[in-house]
C-alpha cells in the first residue's frame, strides 16, 4: 500500500533541515483509519507504531466518531479537512503520507504540501487539534453554540491558524533558498486572498456557515493573508504565544 516517494532537491533540503529522519510515502489509496493490512505494511517500513491516545475526559459527549477513534487505540492519520498530504508521529520515524487524491494538483503545489508537512514535523507541533486543546476541548466545545461537526471544523481551523503562525516564518524565508517552494506558497496565498476578503459578508448574509468561513480565513494565515474580523484576532503574536488559552477565550468572546 505504501512506497517511498521521489521528490525534488528543494524538498529533500527541507527534509534534511527540519525532519531528517522522516519517511515520505506515496499511498495506493485514501484512508484515515488504517486497516489492519495497511498497518502491517507500514510496520515493515518503520521501527514502531504507537497510536495516539488520550483520556476520555478530553472529549465532549457528542464528539464525532472519528475523533473518538483518534483518541483511542486506532491508528488514525489525517482527519477530515487535512487534505491530500498528512503526517504522523504515531510512528518511529515520523511519516509523511501523500494520498492519491493529489492527482490533478500542480506538481509544484504538491511539493509545497510535502515540504509544509516536513516543517510541521520538525517544529514538534501537535498532530491534530485534540493534541492542541487537550483537556480544554470540552471547555471550547461548551463555548461554541454549534453542532458537533461544526465545532470540530472550527477547532481544526483554529489549530490550522496556530500552526500557520509558526510555519509561515519558515515559508517566507524560502524566496532565495527554495524559490520553487516559495513560489508555490505565495501563489496559493494569492489564489485564496480574494475568497477570504468577502467571507465575513457571506456569513452575515447567511451564504456561508461560520465554521466554513473560519476554515477559509484560518487557512490563509499560513500564507500571510490577513483575515477579516473576527478572525483578525487569530493573526497575532498573542495567539502564537498563548495557544489554547487564547483560542478558548477567543471562542467565548466571539460566539459565547
Amino acid at each position: 500500500m505504501f512506497g517511498e516517494r521521489d521528490y525534488p532537491d528543494e524538498v529533500a533540503a527541507v527534509r534534511d533541515e527540519h525532519a531528517p529522519d522522516a519517511l515520505v510515502l506515496d499511498c495506493e489509496r485514501d484512508f484515515e483509519t488504517l486497516p489492519v493490512a495497511a498497518r502491517d505494511d507500514l510496520a515493515l517500513l518503520t521501527d514502531e507504531l504507537r497510536p495516539f491516545s488520550c483520556p476520555e475526559t478530553w472529549l465532549p459527549e457528542d464528539a464525532p466518531e472519528l475523533l473518538r477513534r483518534f483518541a483511542g487505540s486506532d491508528l488514525v492519520v489525517g482527519m477530515p479537512g487535512d487534505g491530500s498530504v498528512a503526517w504522523t508521529r504515531q510512528t518511529a520515524p515520523p511519516v509523511v503520507f501523500v494520498k492519491p487524491r493529489v492527482e490533478g494538483s500542480p506538481e509544484s503545489f504538491v511539493d509545497f504540501l510535502v515540504a509544509e508537512a516536513l516543517v510541521e514535523v520538525g517544529l514538534a507541533l501537535p498532530e491534530q487539534f485534540l493534541g492542541f486543546f487537550e483537556d480544554r476541548y470540552p471547555e471550547f466545545d461548551a463555548a461554541v453554540p454549534l453542532d458537533a461537526g461544526s465545532t470540530y471544523q472550527l477547532a481544526a481551523a483554529l489549530f490550522d491558524a496556530y500552526k500557520g503562525l509558526h510555519t509561515r516564518e519558515v515559508f517566507s524565508g524560502w524566496e532565495d533558498v527554495h524559490p520553487e517552494l516559495f513560489a508555490a506558497w505565495a501563489d496559493a496565498g494569492e489564489r485564496i486572498e480574494p475568497r477570504i476578503e468577502g467571507v465575513t459578508g457571506e456569513v452575515s448574509r447567511g451564504e456561508t456557515d461560520f465554521a466554513d468561513a473560519a476554515e477559509l480565513a484560518c487557512s490563509g494565515i499560513k500564507h500571510g493573508v490577513e483575515p477579516p474580523a473576527p478572525f483578525t484576532a487569530l493573526d497575532t503574536g498573542a495567539y502564537r504565544d498563548h495557544g489554547v488559552d487564547y483560542a478558548v477565550k477567543w471562542a467565548e468572546k466571539t460566539l459565547g
